[in-house]
């Protein structure tokens, strides 16, 4: 008697692992006889097999013997019908059901191994899906993309005919089973709360197992936290983006490093903050300290500072040497502050709590250290250009009052010096150079206040450029006697550096005009749309541009060709349009962002 064959096992998915029970795993399979030990299929077989038949010879030959000492023959017949008719199959009966019973006990087995392994198989797919579900939530690009991703791989994982995924503020997502409709019938839901909100709502046909309610909960807790991180990223480029704005907006160095660290403290909850440059002599001095006891400027540098510069990496203080730093702090993280010409500073944050900054931040405050590092860099450049500047404009003021007001002054002494000799020998004549004083007199009263209207300051950050150039075309008009018309039309919208630039050209026009044309009218129009255009247009003498490209006026101290370069410098267009007796215009054009 041979073994029963295997059933035929299903062909594993090419994906997932071979997990069918091998035929020598069956075969050692024990099973359970009616006696005190148990014996493998194969061990019954090979004991009928060898052990019944010299067993049955055995008896038949005893049998047969015992039956031969019967005195007659009615008896050895009967003695013949009762073995062989009844001790013979029942021998045989019993041989085989023993046989039997370890096939049916196989039988058993091998169903339950194909359970196991159909339990192993759907969970292992489950588990894959439930990796890829993991690994779509991270390349999410936003929160809708994390809740579709979420949506589909619920539906994806647990077999539900629909999910719907929502999250506080109003977001959410669904996606159904391929094949299914709005019109499918009664479905039974499956609803688990989010971790930090919001719910995940399954949709099934039938009532779904046990164990889907725990597989939802999972997968409830992994969209959680790709919800998280999605939020973090957003922060992220939100204080990034913070930063960046601080840096193109701000020129002074106190409120630049104010606006910066408070965009990094307030990414990661920091309680106090301060910033070390290094001087032109590359000593370290505090130039910026925020912490609970308020703002402060000035002062030496903590010694922690110094070991940052030092080591040129980010570090983290504890303890007392944290307390140094700030006396509220239990732990400080120092970031250098470097670009390619050497050290700039560094920058502190501190916190009350011992673990306050974790690594996964310290790569972020980095990169937002070295976009403080360009805005300080900035600053000061932008302070340097500034000092030039005054340094320029008090040369070109010197100039001009050397060889203009100061002349003219001197001219009207030696003049006022002859009247003093003429007055009693000719006092008609004593009288016309006395006149001719006074009228010099008062033209160089008349440039003065040209000068100073010029060189008074306009605060542009207060007034923002439209109410600044209104109010400018006012005075102008009644500091020079002349009839100035302004017409603003459009939307004007500039970045705080072209807006400045902008008020430069009409400052430099109007001087140019009070200084040269001898006009009586200006008109100025400011129109807002794609471009900004700005047009000065005066009624005077004019002059040729290609003759004097390089003119100064008196107060502003620009000339033609470097208006020209600072409006093309940021991509725009400047153009004058004059000449002699036909007045002058002068338009400028600036990109809107």
């Amino acid at each position: 008697m041979t073994d029963a064959p295997a059933p035929r096992q299903p062909a594993p998915d090419a994906l997932t692992p071979d997990l069918s029970p091998a035929p020598e795993a069956l075969e050692d399979t024990p099973v359970r006889g009616r006696g005190p030990r148990s014996f493998r299929l194969s061990d019954r077989v090979r004991v009928v097999r060898n052990v019944l038949p010299p067993l049955i010879v055995l008896v038949v030959g005893v049998v047969e013997f015992l039956i031969s000492l019967l005195p007659g023959a009615t008896q050895e017949l009967w003695a013949h019908l009762l073995f062989y008719g009844l001790v013979g199959p029942a021998v045989t009966y019993f041989s085989v059901e023993w046989i039997a019973e370890g096939t049916r006990a196989r039988e058993r087995a091998e169903r339950q191994l194909l359970d196991l392994y159909g339990e192993l198989r759907v969970s292992h797919a489950r588990l894959g899906a439930v990796q890829e579900l993991m690994r779509d939530l991270s390349d999410a690009a936003d929160m809708g993309a994390v809740l579709d991703v979420a949506a589909r791989g619920a539906v994806r994982v647990t077999g539900a005919q629909r999910a719907t995924l929502t999250v506080p503020g109003g977001l959410s997502g669904t996606a159904r089973a391929e094949g299914t409709s709005e019109a499918a019938g009664p479905l039974h839901t499956l609803r688990v709360p989010v971790p930090g909100g919001g719910a995940l709502a399954l949709h099934f046909e039938t009532v779904p197992p046990a164990d889907t309610e725990a597989l939802a909960q999972a997968l409830a807790a992994e969209v959680a936290r790709g919800v998280e991180a999605v939020r973090q990223r957003t922060l992220d480029l939100m204080t990034l983006y913070s930063v960046d704005q601080s840096i193109r907006a701000e020129r002074n160095m106190r409120r630049l490093l104010g606006r910066v660290t408070h965009a990094m403290a307030g990414r990661v909850g920091a309680g106090a903050r301060a910033v070390v440059l290094s001087d032109q002599d590359g000593v370290l001095r505090l130039e910026y300290a925020q912490d609970a006891h308020g703002e402060r400027r000035g002062g030496v540098a903590p010694a922690f500072a110094q070991r940052v510069a030092q080591a040129e990496a980010a570090l983290k203080a504890a303890d007392e040497e944290a307390g140094e730093v700030f006396p509220e702090a239990r732990s400080v993280l120092g970031l250098p502050m470097r670009d390619e010409e050497g050290l700039v500073g560094v920058l502190l944050l501190g916190d009350p709590d011992p673990n306050a900054f974790d690594d996964a931040r310290v790569s972020l405050l980095a990169l937002m250290a070295g976009q403080a590092t360009l805005a300080v860099r900035n600053a000061r450049a932008y302070l340097y250009s500034e000092e030039l500047a005054i340094s320029d404009e008090r040369a070109r003021i010197a100039r001009e009052i050397h060889d203009g007001v100061a002349q003219s002054l001197a001219f009207a002494a030696l003049k006022l010096d002859v009247v003093a000799r003429q007055l009693h020998a000719d006092p008609a004549k004593a009288e016309a150079e006395v006149r001719a004083a006074t009228t010099l007199l008062r033209e160089q009263i008349r440039e003065v206040r040209r000068s100073i209207f010029a060189l008074r300051p306009i605060d542009l950050e207060r007034y923002g450029l439209l109410e600044t150039v209104r109010r400018y075309v006012l005075d102008f008009g009644e500091q020079n006697g002349l009839r100035a018309h302004l017409n603003v039309s459009g939307d004007v919208h500039l970045s705080p550096g072209d807006e400045a630039v902008v008020f430069r050209i009409l400052q430099e026009s109007l001087n140019n005009v009070a200084k040269h044309a001898r006009a009586q009218e200006v008109k100025v129009a400011l129109h807002g749309a794609e471009q900004v255009t700005l047009r000065v247009q005066d009624d005077g003498a004019g002059f040729d541009p290609e003759a004097i490209t390089g003119r100064v006026s008196s107060a502003g101290g620009l000339g033609l060709l470097q208006m020209r370069e600072r409006i093309e410098a940021r991509g725009g267009l400047y153009r004058v349009l004059s000449s002699p007796g036909h007045g002058t215009l002068v338009e400028a054009e600036l990109p809107q962002g």
